[in-house]
């Protein structure tokens, strides 16, 4: 049987669906396992030996249908559900199964604060589209492949990051998803670890204020490493510190110790880190304590959570599920 999965964007949330593509593979043994997704976020999928074929959405998506086509799919699995996924099913004409995006739910949480939204992760949401063909949760968590020639070289980092480090994420695809500025110096000041700065291009401004407080424990890696080298990095942390991000997902998937700060959004809405039962049923304590990841979250706030992705700016001015984040105690715990 030939599927075809749909998830466009972005790093996390493709990163969430690998369960699905890793179980569809291992359980119906005659799968053929396609995937589309944005260009952008091909790398994310490039290793991944149970993706048979990648398909790239760029600007022509009507000639894209058209290729599409051609493979002859049997049934497609949309885990966006969105405008373009529709003209997609549409055009391909098969049998498809689409994930439930909770939008109503989501927009009564974030707009009279009333949570009618499951307690279930959005990975074991993503499964229940693969009901019909009597798939089941493997319990083995998320997978996250890197290419050789993406693997990091001992020269890569720091001599004196290389007996060990923790990894702060200081990115976030929307402001209200980042501490601000002083509350990442007061991090920087307090480890007494050696410390790398996660991020892309866009946080070299903000990496470069932080990695000057010390240059010598912290090292400034945000822009100087591609998607799956800073994966690399990851997979190499003794802890990752991390905003609701892609590269949370991608720490849970390599089983790293989290400990995770939120903003704005809510672990309620089911993407808190993600181990797998499997890991988490074995589990019998690391630096952390008692569990491999830790949430961070300023609780009680009536404004919270303000959208189930984020804004610009603070909505209200006062930015408290930021500000008044206990920072300064992070390291207490590891």
């Amino acid at each position: 049987m030939k599927f075809l999965i749909i998830r466009f964007s972005s790093i996390g949330d493709i990163v969430l669906t690998t369960p699905v593509v890793r179980c569809l593979k291992k359980q119906v043994v005659t799968a053929e396992v396609h995937y589309l997704t944005k260009a952008a976020f091909r790398p994310i999928l490039a290793a991944n030996p149970y993706v048979d074929k990648i398909h790239c959405l760029e600007n022509d998506l009507d000639g894209l249908i058209d290729a599409l086509t051609a493979e002859d799919f049997d049934f497609v699995i949309d885990l966006h559900h969105n405008l373009r996924t529709l003209k997609v099913k549409k055009g391909l004409k098969k049998q498809s199964f689409s994930f439930d995006k909770l939008n109503i739910k989501k927009w009564l949480y974030t707009n009279f604060k009333l949570n009618k939204l499951p307690s279930v992760h959005i990975v074991d949401r993503y499964l229940d589209t693969l009901k019909t063909f009597g798939i089941k949760n493997d319990g083995a968590g998320l997978d996250y492949f890197i290419p050789a020639e993406d693997e990091l070289k001992p020269e890569d980092i720091p001599t004196s990051h290389q007996a060990g480090y923790a990894g702060l994420v200081i990115g976030a695809a929307l402001a209200t998803k980042r501490l601000p500025l002083h509350q990442l110096e007061t991090i920087c000041r307090e480890t007494n670890h050696p410390l790398i700065l996660l991020g892309g291009p866009e946080d070299a401004d903000t990496a470069k204020k932080l990695a000057a407080i010390d240059p010598v424990k912290i090292y400034n890696a945000c822009g100087l490493f591609n998607l799956n080298e800073s994966a690399a990095l990851v997979r190499q942390a003794k802890l990752i510190i991390t905003h609701d991000t892609g590269l949370m997902h991608i720490a849970a998937a390599f089983k790293r110790p989290i400990i995770s700060i939120w903003g704005n959004t809510v672990p309620e809405f089911g993407m808190y880190p993600y181990y797998g039962e499997n890991y988490l049923s074995n589990y019998s304590g690391g630096p952390l304590g008692q569990a491999p990841a830790i949430t961070m979250e300023v609780k009680g706030l009536s404004c919270r959570p303000c959208s189930k992705i984020g804004y610009n700016k603070c909505p209200k001015g006062h930015f408290k599920c930021m500000e008044q984040q206990p920072v300064d105690q992070i390291f207490r715990y590891f």
